[in-house]
């Protein structure tokens, strides 16, 4: 079981949780269909998703309305509210990298995935801390059975 450093009662009990889904915007879009298979997986169990609307095809329309300092602000509330994070880091994104070294700061359980063959940070693969999962995938249906993974650990 992933060790927690703050208490909170809903990852403890196994039930639905807020998780905030990380991945990049601003980096490439390329892959957004598997940013889409993981959020409606984790909505479909129950979880609630606040960057749903990243994942969505037609996000970047809304989020451009948006000013640098209000996304900060929004993201850095959602991730300090959420009790995980899961980060998809195919892509590289300074975005994504500021989110989980947030949420790693806050005692936050961290699942970092990405497709096997890509090019990842070091950063994050070599990261040491057992709250923090890295993993590689080579399908779409196998990145869902990761994330299930975690999940059941956290849980």
């Amino acid at each position: 079981m992933i060790q927690l450093r703050r208490s909170n009662p809903s990852v403890l009990k196994g039930g639905p949780m807020q998780i905030y889904f990380s991945c990049s915007i601003t980096g490439g879009r390329q892959d957004q269909p598997i940013y889409q298979r993981i959020v409606a997986h984790l909505q479909a169990r129950g979880h609630q998703v606040p960057t749903a609307l990243l994942a969505d095809a037609q996000m970047e329309p809304p989020e451009a309305q948006l000013d640098a300092a209000a996304v900060y602000a929004r993201d850095v509330n959602w991730v300090k509210t959420s009790q995980a994070l899961i980060a998809e880091v195919s892509t590289p994104s300074h975005g994504v990298g500021y989110e989980i070294a947030l949420a790693e700061s806050l005692g936050m359980p961290v699942l970092c995935c990405y497709q096997a063959g890509r090019k990842v940070s070091k950063m994050i693969t070599g990261n040491p801390n057992p709250a923090v999962m890295v993993r590689a995938y080579r399908t779409p249906e196998e990145a869902l059975q990761i994330v299930d993974a975690f999940l059941g650990k956290i849980g």
